[in-house]
């Protein structure tokens, strides 16, 4: 599998506003937990009155003809270059088989009389296990339909893509955040993400908990950590904001970002490059569960594409906000 999930966005987050509109039964377990950002989990000795309860969704046995279905909305409208179909926990009650439908209807929630297009060809499950299938379209969607065959539970599906974004529509003069995952913004690499995933630190509002931001394991050797983050579009940044919610005895005792405009090259190799990046933002000291803005401390450097945000020695960031303008 060439396809790297962990540099694309799930567009069917929960956080991001994904939702399941439709399912054709969902009797066992309910379809919103379909598109839960957290990790499916197993209880114990848990039942509720319809039977055991399941992270996940899943529909009752079916005994007659025909198959269940799930339509989801994205929270991101975009290009899909990947899905996962995930079957955790579900060992004797999984699908045999699952195929994905996708169509773009930003108007309206379409329905099933709409003229949906097969991304997913029907591809065998098994129980308890990750499914990733590259998708090799680049269309903008907006819904995708999950088809089962012929019932049973999957723990969560995820979509990953690019954002969509007009940006003929966004005034040269318009300040928005370069670095914000609703404009494209991905986390590329990081030096270690021990306790949290580093693509939190572009997610909308502030940090739920701990576990909703970037955090290191705790550094017993000399340097320092990092994370490289792509903007949605090349632009000036000339506001910094670097929040530390949540993180009260294991925020960083200090940060500073290096930029570039980065051309040509892949994803994967930009980390070697990001030792010879300009400084965008000299060292800054940082402070417990606190939002630091920085203005006059960053520096003009002219158009960027990539950032290098620089932790020392550790510790955990809630969100990265990188405001500026777009450049040609």
């Amino acid at each position: 599998m060439s396809l790297k999930i962990e540099n694309y966005i799930n567009l069917a987050d929960d956080k991001l506003g994904a939702e399941a509109l439709y399912a054709t039964d969902d009797f066992f377990a309910d379809k919103s937990r379909l598109l839960s950002r957290l990790d499916p989990v197993w209880k114990d000795d848990v039942y509720d009155d319809n039977g055991k309860w399941m992270d996940g969704w899943e529909s009752r046995r079916k005994r007659g003809e025909g198959y269940d279905y799930c339509i989801v909305k994205l929270g991101l409208a975009g290009t899909i270059a990947g899905v996962d179909i995930d079957t955790s926990f579900f060992t004797g009650n999984y699908p045999p088989s699952a195929s994905i439908d996708a169509i773009y209807s930003p108007e309206v929630d379409p329905t099933n009389s709409e003229e949906w297009e097969e991304i997913l060809p029907s591809q065998s499950l098994s129980g308890d296990q990750h499914h990733i299938s590259e998708i090799d379209s680049d269309k903008v969607y907006t819904h995708v339909r999950l088809n089962i065959y012929p019932d049973g539970g999957v723990a969560r599906l995820r979509v990953y893509g690019t954002p969509s974004v007009d940006w003929d529509s966004i005034d040269e003069l318009q300040q928005i955040d370069l670095a914000a995952v609703e404009h494209g913004g991905r986390a590329l690499a990081c030096s270690d993400e021990h306790y949290g995933n580093k693509s939190n630190i572009l997610g909308p509002g502030r940090g739920e908990n701990m576990g909703d931001g970037w955090e290191t394991a705790r550094r017993r050797t000399p340097g320092n950590d990092w994370v490289i983050v792509a903007l949605g579009h090349a632009g000036n940044v000339d506001r910094v904001v670097v929040d530390t919610a949540h993180f009260k005895g294991n925020y960083p005792d200090s940060c500073s970002i290096q930029a570039a405009y980065v051309k040509g090259g892949t994803d994967d190799q930009v980390a070697t490059q990001s030792l010879f990046w300009k400084e965008l933002l000299p060292s800054q000291k940082l402070n417990a569960h606190s939002i630091h803005e920085f203005v006059s401390e960053v520096n003009e450097i002219g158009p960027i594409t990539h950032v290098r945000l620089n932790i020392f020695p550790d510790g955990g960031v809630s969100r990265l906000r990188l405001f500026g303008t777009k450049a040609d």
